[in-house]
């Protein structure tokens, strides 16, 4: 299981980092500084735009959005390696 850090700048352009812990099949649960995990998305790999989030998830959609983006950059460059 791969783990990165990612920082994403919420709304008021401040930047907020987290630990992201890659799993099976396109998952990735998201770890606050504090190691604890707010959520888990799923990345649709036929259309990257589209991720489903845990029930449990504590993070809002649009910042979710922007995690899920930095987390798809993130594989692109892995991957381009």
């Amino acid at each position: 299981m791969e783990q990165f850090r990612i920082e994403v700048a919420d709304n008021e352009g401040l930047g907020h980092f987290y630990n992201i812990k890659a799993l099976d099949n396109d998952q990735y649960q998201i770890y606050n500084d504090e190691l604890e995990r707010i959520g888990t998305i799923e990345i649709d790999e036929e259309d990257h735009e589209h991720c489903r989030q845990s029930l449990d998830c504590r993070i809002d959609l649009p910042l979710l959005n922007l995690i899920r983006d930095e987390i798809l950059h993130h594989d692109e460059l892995v991957h381009s390696q």
